[in-house]
C-alpha cells in the first residue's frame, strides 16, 4: 500500500500542484549509499566534514554521547548539504534559469548560498514575519525575497505556482530526490567519527535530513537505532509515523520553525516507516532547556530545531550506550534567545 502511495506521489505536491517546472523532478527517489558518496564527492569542493565533539555534560560512566556540529556549516544549518549537491546536479543537466525555494529559514538561506556559489538566480518564498535572522542570511547571499503566507505549506503552494509560471527549477525540501542524498553524508561521517555509535538522534522537519541521514547510516551499520525528533506542536510527522500513514495537521505553532510541518508527504511516510525506529516529540519548554544545556555546558550555539535532538536525549536519560546528536541549526531568533537566557517556561509564537 505504501508502495503505491509513493508512485501516486511522485508526480505531485501539496494541493495536487506540479512540483516542478524541470523535467528533473522525480520524487522521493530511493537514496541508494552509491548516491550518497557522490555527494560526498561533490559537498568535498565546498566545505570539510562538521566535527562530532564528546559532550562532557551529558557523558556518563558507560553513556557516551557527541554532538554533531552541523551549525558549524556555511549558513549555520546541515541544509547546505541538500542545497548544493541538488543544485549541482540540476547544473550538470543544464544550467536553470532561476531556482525557487520554499521555506521557513534554513533551506532558503542554504538555496540561496549554494545559487550564489553556482552562478544562478534565486527566488525564496518564505511566511510572513520569518526568523529574521534567517531572513537575512537569505538576503546576504544576494537571492530575491517573497514573503506570502502564514505558514510555510502557503509558501510552498506560492513557489509551485511562481515556478511553473516562470518556468523556474523549483527545489522542494521535501520531495528532491537529490536532497536526501547531500544530508545522506552526514550519515557517512557519523559513522567514520564513531564506529561504536549504539543510536542516532536526528530531529525531524520536513523528513529529507532523517531519510538521507538513516539511509546512509544503516547502510554503513544496520544495527545502529535511528530516532526521529518532532515539536509537540508540529506532530503532523510523529502522527503519520505512528499511523502508517500520512495525517497533516492544522498548525504548527512552534518556535522550533525548522519543525513547523503540517503536510506530509505520503512518499516520505513510507521512507520514514521503513528507516526510523523510533520518534518522538519534545515540548517547546524542553527545546528551551535543551539550548540552554547547550550554550552553558557545551558553548554551542543552537536554534530549537537544532536542539531537539538534546532535549530528546535529556528527557530519555539513558543510562548506557554510545549515542550521536545532530544539532542541525544554529540560526536562533532573538526572541527565543532571551527566553531561554531568563528561563521562562513558556514562549508563544
Amino acid at each position: 500500500m505504501y508502495r503505491e502511495e509513493r508512485e501516486r506521489l511522485q508526480t505531485t505536491g501539496p494541493g495536487g500542484v506540479q512540483i516542478c517546472a524541470t523535467p528533473s523532478y522525480n520524487g522521493a527517489l530511493p537514496i541508494e549509499l552509491a548516491r550518497v558518496r557522490e555527494a560526498q564527492v561533490v559537498l568535498a569542493r565546498h566545505f570539510a566534514p562538521t566535527r562530532l565533539v564528546r559532550a562532557t555534560s551529558l557523558t556518563k560512566a558507560q553513556c557516551d554521547v557527541h554532538l554533531k556540529l552541523e551549525s558549524e556549516l556555511p549558513t549555520g544549518s546541515f541544509k547546505v548539504r541538500g542545497a548544493v549537491y541538488a543544485l549541482s546536479a540540476e547544473l550538470a543537466r543544464g544550467a536553470p534559469r532561476e531556482v525557487v525555494a520554499a521555506s521557513t529559514g534554513n533551506h532558503g538561506a542554504a538555496v540561496a548560498y549554494a545559487a550564489r556559489l553556482l552562478g544562478i538566480p534565486a527566488t525564496i518564498f518564505l511566511p510572513v514575519a520569518p526568523n529574521p535572522v534567517k531572513l537575512q542570511r537569505i538576503s546576504d547571499a544576494g537571492a530575491r525575497i517573497v514573503e506570502h503566507g502564514v505558514d510555510l505549506s502557503a509558501a510552498i503552494d506560492a513557489a509551485a505556482e511562481y515556478a511553473a509560471r516562470e518556468s523556474a527549477f523549483f527545489l522542494h525540501d521535501a520531495s528532491d530526490g537529490h536532497i536526501p542524498a547531500g544530508t545522506g553524508t552526514i550519515g557517512l561521517e557519523v559513522i567514520a567519527q564513531l564506529p561504536a555509535i549504539d543510536t542516532l538522534y536526528v530531529p525531524m522537519g520536513d523528513t529529507a535530513l532523517i531519510r538521507g541521514v538513516a539511509s546512509a547510516a544503516k547502510a554503513l551499520k544496520p544495527a545502529i537505532r535511528i530516532v526521529g525528533v518532532v515539536a509537540e506542536r508540529a506532530p503532523a510527522y510523529y502522527l503519520s509515523w505512528n499511523k502508517r500513514m500520512p495525517v497533516s495537521t492544522a498548525t504548527a505553532e512552534t518556535i522550533a520553525d525548522g519543525l513547523a510541518v503540517t503536510r506530509p508527504l505520503g512518499a516520505n511516510v513510507v521512507e520514514i516507516c521503513d528507516l526510523v525506529d523510533r520518534v518522538v516529540t519534545v515540548s517547546e519548554e524542553e527545546m528551551l532547556s535543551a539550548i540552554k544545556v547547550l550554550t552553558a555546558h557545551e558553548h554551542v550555539t543552537a536554534e530549537p530545531a537544532g536542539a531537539a535532538a538534546t532535549a530528546a536525549f535529556l528527557r530519555d536519560d539513558p543510562q548506557t550506550g554510545t549515542f550521536a546528536l545532530l544539532v542541525t541549526g544554529a540560526n536562533i531568533a532573538p526572541h527565543v534567545r532571551r527566553a531561554a537566557q531568563t528561563d521562562r517556561q513558556t514562549l508563544r509564537t
